[in-house]
Formats: C-alpha cells, structure tokens, sequence
C-alpha cells in the first residue's frame, strides 16, 4: 500500500513513520505538512536520527494525497485536522487520526475541553473511536485514534464496566504519564531543571481525554455519571500508568475477577492480564502492549488496577497501526514488535 502521513515530525510521527517503514503491507511512505508553503523540509533535517529516510516533507494537497496514496495517518496537535479534513470524508478516503478532532462526537464538549472551534458535526458523525480491542460493530473509513491516558483507562476498566460489577459512581483514576506524553513543543514543565526529581499533578479533573473516556463508558454503561481523574507528569521519557480505584457491586473472589479478565483479553495479541502480578511501565516500553494487574481488598471493598502502556505506541502510533491491521484485513500483528524493549 502506498501510505501519507500529515505529521511525521512530532514524536508520534516519527513512532509512526518507523513502525510504517517496517510493516510488511507498505510499499511507500508520503509525508505532508500542514503549514503550507513548498517543498523545502526534509524529515532527516527535523529528525536527525533519521538520518537515513532523506525524504521530502510535502505540501499539503487533498487531491493529490487522494490520488498518490491509499490511506493517510494524521499525527498533528489538536486543532489541525478539523479544518482540513472535510474533502476526505466527503470522498471516503480511509484516514486514521491520532489527534483528538474527531474523538468527541458532541461539538460542545469538544469546544468545552479542548478550547477550541469542533469540527462540523456532520463530519464528527462520520468518524469511528477506534479503541483497538473493542471495535465499532459497523466502522468508518475515518477512525479517530484513542487518546493515551484514556487507552490505559479504558483498557483497565472495561471487562468489569461491560458486565456492570462495578458501583457507577465510585472511579477514581490516578494516572502518569512520562515526558514526551506532552509532545515535542516545548514548555516549561517539560525542562530537565523542573521534572527531574520531580512529578507534577496538572489538569485534575481537566485533562481533554475525561470526556473521550466518559464517552466510552457510557456506551458500556450509562449509569456511570463520572470519574475522579488525575494526571501527573513522572521523570521518565514515555510510559503511563494508570492507578484505577473503584467499588464492586458485591464481594468478588480473586478467582471471579481473574476470569471477568481473561474472557476479555485472553485472545487479545496487545494486553497481557498479569492477575495480582502488577505490571511496571518498563515491562511495555517500546512495544503495543497494555499490561494490566489487579488487587482486591475485601475489608474497604476496594478494587485497583493497574494498566500501563508506552504512551507513543498503545498509546498513539501503536494502537494506529493496529487500527491500520483491522481496517485493511491484515493479521493483528504486522508492523508491531512483539517484545518490550529491556532493559
């Protein structure tokens, strides 16, 4: 397949972009910017270690990324997509998003959460959430690639949410995420002088994945009215654990929540359920995996979680490729490494 990426420069586009550039199912790579202006960036120039892939970083043309390429990734800040999508949808053409334009499928809580103008919501209706091991019944041929932290949430939560175990109101989330989670852009909280030796707890209860996660629990569930959700940022270069803590609906043995677990994710290629083993984010670097553990507490009838994942690849660039898998009939598998990278 011939393959456009809008984005390549930013750390999930450059995940991307090597994952692609390895995947058996691709012949070529086209890569596009969104800024405008002619064909004068090079990938190699912006990403030195690719100094190999001298490629050229090509304006942005919806007819002829339509006519040159099969499918286009998108791996751009919020904000981008929304205005330039529309001759894609409008032509069907197969895109994957990783932003999180077209997540939402309500403009206003777009515009509450994110602070900016939503896309139309006649090309919000046309887009699919593509949570990778729960896939819409009838997809789009425009999927909308989960948000990190809502992946590892999500992921954790959904074999007792689904078969409503759980006491709708009692989530609460502690999530964290490693540096390059906030992109490539730079800012203050991202300099070695602030977060070495440091965690910061920022947009408690405001972080723009809330209402993506809300969204999907309410299709499992909607007596769920909402969850208590913190993120903080950890001295690490990529990597989120998310610490789910939440009441059972009645007193479960180790045994029936073991098996809620594995009916879910037993023939699952990417998450590993590890029991009462509580996974680390160094047992997932590198690699698609979400590795998940559990502890029950019988006398504060307290149930936690733990889901971890690699933020660029369950959490961004991985998860897109397995979305890619499931849209073109490829084996799950393809273009994705099947071991963590360790130590």
């Amino acid at each position: 397949m011939h393959i456009a990426i809008l984005g390549a420069t930013g750390y999930s586009g450059n995940v991307l972009y090597n994952l692609l550039s390895q995947h058996p199912n691709v012949e070529t790579i086209n890569l596009y910017g969104h800024e405008g202006g002619k064909s004068s960036r090079f990938l190699d120039d912006e990403v030195p270690a690719f100094f190999s892939a001298h490629l050229s970083i090509l304006p942005f043309k919806p007819k002829e990324i339509m006519e040159n390429n099969d499918l286009l990734f998108c791996a751009t800040p919020a904000g981008v997509t929304k205005d330039l999508m529309e001759p894609f949808i409008s032509a069907d053409f197969p895109v994957i998003d990783l932003s999180g334009d077209f997540r939402l499928s309500n403009p206003a809580i777009y515009e509450k959460w994110y602070h900016k103008e939503a896309a139309p919501a006649n090309l919000l209706e046309k887009a699919t959430y593509g949570l990778a091991e729960f896939p819409e019944k009838k997809p789009s041929k425009y999927l909308a690639n989960p948000g990190c932290y809502a992946t590892a949430t999500l992921l954790g939560l959904a074999p007792l949410v689904i078969n409503h175990m759980i006491q709708p109101d009692s989530i609460i989330v502690d999530a964290k995420s490693g540096v390059s989670g906030s992109g490539k852009k730079l800012s203050p909280s991202s300099q070695y002088n602030f977060i070495n030796e440091n965690a910061w707890l920022y947009k408690i209860n405001k972080h723009q994945h809330i209402p993506e996660i809300m969204q999907k629990l309410n299709d499992w569930d909607s007596h769920i009215p909402a969850i208590q959700f913190s993120t903080t940022l950890i001295p690490v270069t990529r990597g989120i654990m998310a610490t789910i803590y939440l009441k059972p609906l009645k007193e479960y043995t180790n045994e029936q929540l073991f098996k809620c677990f594995h009916q879910f994710y037993d023939d699952a290629p990417f998450v590993r359920f590890r029991e009462n083993e509580l996974p680390t984010i160094k047992d997932v670097t590198g690699s698609n995996f979400c590795d998940i553990g559990i502890n029950y507490n019988p006398i504060t009838n307290t149930i936690a979680i733990v889901s971890v994942i690699d933020n660029l690849m369950k959490g961004a660039a991985g998860q897109a490729i397995q979305n890619f898998n499931l849209l073109c009939n490829f084996e799950a598998t393809s273009g994705l490494p099947l071991l963590p990278i360790f130590p």
